[in-house]
């Protein structure tokens, strides 16, 4: 998938299909399969809180590029773990756009049983190269390129949930919202590691860490 540029200042409306294809390079496939998600997360929020109501109109920027702007930062990144997924937020996305890839492959990682069922009939449906795993992030001993979350907890809390992957190799690519420079102090009391702060396309206050190492202990 190509780097994304983000959308003119003052566009008017919400992204669609179309500008979305435009900014990543998606193609028809990955982009009806990502209608066909959007229909579940529609479907499936009526019975369960997957995602906010409000946030459904505005899919294509709040959701689909909001995930998809991380391939881009690892580009040779094949095995990622989404951390607390939820919905499958960036995890589903991910492996939509990366199913051509050979041996490309998501674990989503979610501790909450009916969560695991949407995403388990997400997988299925789209028979995307994802596997649902029903536990605790930091249970897991998985190998992965990438260990990744979007709103899945304060970052001194996600480092904690997260170094059973950095143990074994992985960078972190974490969406964070507009309070990360709190994050970052509050975490750095507790553990040791590298951050850059990069961009977010779909949300001018968001923002991404990419976390290169992570260890117990305050940064010297």
């Amino acid at each position: 998938m190509p780097a994304a540029t983000p959308p003119e200042p003052g566009a008017p409306g919400p992204l669609t299909r179309a500008g979305f294809a435009a900014l990543t390079g998606a193609e028809e496939r990955a982009l009806d399969d990502l209608e066909v998600y959007r229909g579940l997360l529609e479907d499936w929020n009526q019975r369960m809180n997957l995602v906010g109501p409000a946030t459904l109109p505005d899919f294509w920027s709040r959701h689909a590029l909001d995930s998809a702007q991380l391939l881009p930062l690892a580009p040779a990144a094949l095995t990622w773990a989404d951390l607390g997924t939820g919905a499958g937020l960036p995890g589903v996305v991910l492996a939509i756009l990366g199913r051509n890839h050979p041996g490309f492959h998501v674990h989503l990682v979610e501790s909450m049983a009916k969560r695991c069922r949407f995403l388990q009939a997400a997988v299925d449906r789209l028979g995307l190269p994802a596997s649902v795993h029903h536990a605790r992030a930091e249970a897991l001993d998985l190998t992965v390129d990438i260990v990744t979350s979007r709103a899945c907890a304060p970052l001194v809390r996600l480092l904690g949930y997260a170094q059973p992957y950095f143990r074994n190799g992985a960078t972190g690519l974490f969406l964070k919202g507009q309070d990360v420079v709190a994050e970052i102090e509050e975490a750095t009391r507790s553990w040791d590691f590298q951050v850059e702060i990069l961009p977010s396309l779909s949300d001018d206050r968001g923002r991404i860490l990419r976390i290169r190492s992570s260890g117990r202990g305050p940064r010297r």
